[in-house]
């Protein structure tokens, strides 16, 4: 299986670059395990869901991870945190033109000096941060909310609060866990008269989801590494839900892989740690029933779950559509309500 493989062509007009002023106004492409594809919004969710069903979402909350300076020599640096460690350290990503040396300090514009620690793999550095106080509090005065490379703008006032889920409250992410932007109190309130229930799981997206797959054979890539919490009382509610005869329903990738990274020989267990799950076609996704994600990058991790979890086929197919109906793609665009592919008897 090739990273080739899951190339596909994008207008750059598709590209959204804010979100609507409503979050529940996005559009809803709805694949069906057999019928036809359906052009729907996500306001006709709580119709294509029935009670006792279980929406799991993501409940991280984005950091402001984006920071400026300079190095001794006058060099311009970005900063990227990727994750917060103890001791005001931080794991993350330069964009300079040429490698700091180990044991340097970057002048911070916001204030404050970030100190070279360690180089961390491929992209990643060790930095301590000497800033007025704690870094994660800092960072919220300091920081910049971190939009993703392909929103061709600097972020504003208004992106403080459409960048986070109106669910957001476990702090540590970098960036959104996008399929849950669309849901408004009303359309939670909507899905609660329904019948629906909602349960979370956290896990912290670090600035690696932006990294491109970089071989060519999908099996020599290897995942960086976030943080997941998959709590007891979620998986109390799993079972119970499927003991009732409901679904389980994934709000994003995010979700999927943090619950497919707590199942124990098919069981879903709590879970708190790290994971570098990948999943990619020829992985049976075994935890959810139906998956609502947003349209992803071409040659992305996140095509090819969307791929294993609902056949590759049959969502290059829909993303043909939604490329013809002209979807709204990527992180500020619309989404997908998607079941797994239907196999003979």
């Amino acid at each position: 299986m090739k990273t080739s493989d899951f190339h596909y062509d994008l207008p750059p007009e598709l590209i959204a670059q804010a979100p609507l002023p409503e979050r529940s106004a996005s559009r809803l492409l709805h694949v069906p395990a057999a019928d036809s594809l359906a052009d729907l919004t996500v306001r006709d969710l709580p119709a294509l869901l029935q009670p006792g069903d279980l929406l799991v979402f993501n409940d991280t909350r984005v950091i402001p991870a984006r920071l400026f300076g300079a190095k001794a020599t006058g060099g311009r640096v970005e900063i990227l945190i990727e994750r917060l460690l103890a001791g005001n350290e931080a794991r993350a990503q330069l964009g300079v033109s040429k490698p700091p040396q180990l044991g340097s300090r970057i002048a911070l514009d916001a204030g404050g000096e970030a100190e070279v620690l360690e180089r961390e793999g491929e992209g990643f550095w060790r930095l301590r941060f000497h800033v007025d106080g704690a870094l994660e509090a800092w960072l919220q005065r300091a920081g910049q909310l971190p939009l993703p490379p392909y929103i061709e703008r600097r972020p504003d006032a208004a992106d403080g609060e459409r960048y986070q889920t109106v669910f957001a409250r476990e702090t540590g992410a970098v960036a959104a866990p996008t399929a849950g932007l669309h849901f408004d109190q009303a359309l939670l309130a909507a899905l609660a008269a329904r019948g629906v229930e909602c349960g979370h799981v956290t896990l912290h997206v670090g600035a690696g989801t932006f990294q491109p797959v970089r071989v060519e054979d999908v099996h020599s890539h290897r995942m960086h590494s976030e943080w997941i919490n998959v709590g007891a009382e979620l998986v109390a509610k799993v079972r119970r839900t499927r003991a009732a005869g409901g679904r389980v329903v994934a709000v994003g990738t995010t979700v999927v892989r943090a619950l497919e990274s707590a199942m124990v020989d098919g069981q879903l267990l709590p879970f708190a740690g790290d994971t570098r799950i990948f999943i990619f076609p020829g992985y049976r996704i075994r935890s959810v029933d139906a998956l609502l994600t947003n349209f992803h990058l071409p040659e992305s991790t996140l095509l090819m779950l969307v791929s294993a979890f609902a056949g590759k086929d049959r969502v290059f197919a829909a993303y043909e559509h939604a490329v013809r109906e002209k979807y709204r793609f990527f992180s500020y665009g619309d989404a997908m309500l998607l079941w797994p592919q239907e196999t003979p008897a």
